[in-house]
């Protein structure tokens, strides 16, 4: 019976022991994920100071948003993310924050730009970059509203208790600890705290004949008119569908008049954009035509960079069809400031690398 009992006791003990190990364990894990919060979501979180570890913005812009540190606001995708915020400070007499993502839907724009209206409900500007995802026919799909990165919706509520389970996952625990590495100065934050990064390869790098790849597929060709040029139908345009516009204007309805608004069209490469005469840029021209009564009717400007123009059709300015070289984004800030500055005379002339579709009201 001695001999039963042994064994008996010696599985007891380390089933006590192991129990109280994983307790142990895991309470270590909640605390080091609390203490060194990726997400800005905990008791300790160092709100008005956020540190940006990880390359998903949708997890990281909410607590810049939150930080109480910025006014102003830029919002789309990758297409204007290279617009240094900083540079429109001045400007606008406000403090910005870069909030775009990349490969941003409609409705996440709408979801970062919800929130920062929440917060800042009298925000000094808000810059919003229009990609022709916002003419899609489809943008109101359950389906089209996220992409294969994942979306922390509690992140973008109200409500702070509900975020706290994002902090208990492998993921969590890989950013808590670069928090860790960067408090020990051992890793820096990966892109500043006002959203700002130039994630593009180092312009030292540059190759133009690799960009052309990424450009045409293959040697440049010329790009010709489609003859003859695409006619609508009478009433056909009535037809186009384009829900994200309604989103938009419900948005630039609740400015107060005060905010300074400017919505861009993106200087993409002209390898993107639809065929001259085609009737896809029947319809891009439609939604072009359709944002500026928006804006017209909002009090808001439109800045058109994504037409034919000695920049767009310049190879050498871009990586891809999509994503501009460092020089491109300084003339974009340029243009911004100048319709801030209250430039107004040059704001209204058409430039050789954007027309002002709306001209500022003030």
């Amino acid at each position: 019976m001695a001999s039963d009992a042994a064994p008996s006791g010696t599985w007891t003990r380390f089933l006590v022991t192991a129990g109280v190990s994983a307790a142990l364990l895991s309470v270590a894990v909640v605390l080091f994920a609390f203490v060194f919060d990726p997400f800005g979501v905990g008791p300790f979180a160092r709100r008005a100071n956020p540190v940006l570890m990880d390359l998903n913005q949708r997890f990281m812009y909410p607590q810049i948003v939150r930080s109480g540190r910025f006014d102003a606001a830029i919002a789309g995708t990758s297409t204007i993310r290279l617009v240094d915020p900083q540079a429109l400070d001045a400007a606008y007499g406000a403090r910005f924050a870069n909030l775009a993502m990349n490969s941003a839907t409609a409705w996440e724009q709408t979801q970062i730009v919800d929130l920062f209206l929440r917060q800042v409900p009298a925000p000094r500007a808000l810059i919003w970059s229009l990609d022709p995802l916002w003419c899609a026919p489809d943008a109101a799909d359950p389906r089209q509203r996220l992409t294969f990165r994942a979306f922390p919706a509690t992140f973008y509520d109200d409500n702070p208790w509900n975020d706290w389970p994002e902090l208990f996952n492998l993921k969590s625990l890989e950013l808590a600890w670069r928090m860790l590495l960067y408090r020990a100065g051992a890793m820096p934050e990966r892109y500043r705290n006002d959203g700002y990064e130039v994630f593009t390869p180092p312009e030292s790098t540059y190759d133009l004949a690799r960009a052309r790849q990424h450009l045409w597929g293959g040697p440049p060709r010329v790009i010709t008119p489609r003859e003859p040029p695409y006619v609508p139908a009478a009433g056909e345009r009535e037809g186009w569908v384009m829900p994200a516009l309604a989103w938009l204007d419900q948005r630039l309805s609740g400015l107060p008049a005060a905010t300074r608004v400017v919505l861009v069209f993106p200087p993409t490469h002209v390898s993107a954009h639809p065929q001259p005469g085609s009737e896809a840029a029947a319809k891009a021209a439609e939604c072009k035509g359709r944002v500026a009564r928006i804006a017209t009717r909002r009090g808001a400007t439109v800045l058109d960079f994504q037409q034919a123009s000695p920049v767009t059709l310049d190879d050498s300015r871009y990586w891809d069809p999509l994503h501009y070289r460092l020089d491109v984004a300084r003339r974009i800030e340029s243009a911004l400031n100048a319709v801030a500055t209250g430039q107004a005379a040059l704001a209204a002339q058409p430039q050789p690398f954007w027309t002002v579709l709306v001209p500022p009201t003030r």
